[in-house]
Parts: C-alpha cells; structure tokens; sequence
C-alpha cells in the first residue's frame, strides 16, 4: 500500500486511528528528522576501530558507511539518541551538545 504523502501538512490526528502510521516502507530518508536534536556525535578517528556497531545499532540510519568503514554521521536524520555512542567498545564516540563547536581530534 502507498499513501499520497504530498499534503501531508494538512492531515489531523482525528483523520486516523491512534498509533503509528506508517504510509511507506523505508521511507525515513525521507524525511529530515535531525532538527529537535540537542546533542550530537562526535567520533574520534583514532580511537575507532572500524567494528560497525554504530551503524548496525543506529535506529535512525543516520551513520555513513563507505567500503566497510563509518565516514561520518548523516545529522538531518540523527535525532542524538545516544545509541552509538553506548555500544561503542573503544568509547570512540561521544555525544557533545547541539551548538558547540566538535572537539579538534589528532
């Protein structure tokens, strides 16, 4: 089943049943979730061992991969939940608040 999303502005809770509604499956890229997010990752390169936990825990598929290694961290859809920064084994990733300046890594 696929849901014309296009006014979807104009749609009210009362137009729907309660719970979640979801009109597409894997359509989160879709939509930039990022903006409410009051911390953010930060991944120090050193520390890193390239284990991937980050990316298979992410709810949000918000941790870039290229050829097997994390390059960064897609912020329009990290929310700053925290989890990649939890299962982190090296403690590679930390989370700092929305708004500061990312800490200089050598």
């Amino acid at each position: 089943m696929s849901w014309d999303i296009s006014k979807m502005g104009d749609w009210k809770a009362e137009d729907f049943p309660r719970g979640a509604v979801i009109p597409d499956a894997g359509n989160s890229r879709d939509y930039v979730t990022g903006g409410w997010r009051s911390q953010r990752p930060c991944r120090d390169d050193a520390k890193c061992t390239q284990c991937l936990l980050c990316w298979i825990y992410c709810p949000d598929s918000a941790v870039d991969v290229e050829d097997e290694k994390v390059t960064n961290f897609n912020l329009e859809h990290c929310k700053g939940c925290g989890v990649c920064a939890n299962q982190c084994p090296s403690d590679a990733i930390t989370m700092v608040p929305e708004g500061c300046e990312l800490p200089e890594v050598k």
